[in-house]
């Protein structure tokens, strides 16, 4: 491996957290879009975030990204 273990949880986590971002505004529907409104809540709040599928996502885009860029790493190193 072309980098410490330190180095590789930061360049992974680092990478995570970018595509995390990435990926937290797909299929998004406000409660302003959909006229369900909770009273007491921003019409811009999300009506289901669905965040246990956004984190499975961003892991495996995270994964790729990151062996795309070890495998980069080897190359020019």
């Amino acid at each position: 491996m072309p980098l410490s273990t330190p180095l590789a949880i930061a360049l992974f986590l680092t990478i995570w957290f970018v595509v995390l971002f990435v990926v937290l505004p797909f299929g998004i529907r406000s409660q302003h879009e959909s006229g369900d409104f909770v009273t007491g809540t921003d019409p811009g709040a999300p009506v289901t975030p669905r965040l246990l599928n956004k984190i499975l996502w961003t892991t495996a885009i995270a994964v790729v990204v990151f062996g795309l860029v070890i495998i980069a790493g080897t190359f020019v190193g």
